[in-house]
């Protein structure tokens, strides 16, 4: 009984449980370089000039592996998802986001490798 009663005094509160899974929607009217208070977010970009959002290194910052950052171009400027110096892009058919309205999602595979999938062009 002691133990079971200790086990349940560490359980994750709800309070935790919504910091560590709510989503907000941090806007970026230009172009952009990830910070870690984007993790689990969905980043949009509003502008209606060309834009980029820069995936920054490991040593910049130090995103935990299996990170993933959702982008999303809400404005008409077509957002271009960019690799900073040293970082490897998994990606096809390319780091352009289609069309306003269109997402993707950048996922941390390893220190400086990030895989990203979503509804891109070339």
């Amino acid at each position: 009984a002691t133990t079971i009663v200790a086990d349940l005094s560490t359980k994750i509160t709800q309070a935790n449980l919504d910091a560590a899974t709510l989503t907000s929607f941090p806007a970026q009217a230009s172009s952009y370089t990830l910070a870690l208070a984007d993790a689990t977010n969905m980043v949009e970009m509003t502008g209606s000039s060309a834009n980029t959002v820069t995936i920054p290194t490991n040593a910049s910052v130090a995103f935990p592996i299996g990170t993933a950052i959702d982008i999303f171009q809400r404005g008409t400027g077509q957002t271009t998802i960019a690799a900073a110096a040293g970082v490897t892009v998994l990606v096809t058919p390319g780091l352009k986001l289609r069309a306003q309205n269109s997402a993707a999602s950048a996922i941390k595979r390893d220190t400086n490798t990030w895989i990203v999938t979503g509804d891109l062009t070339a």
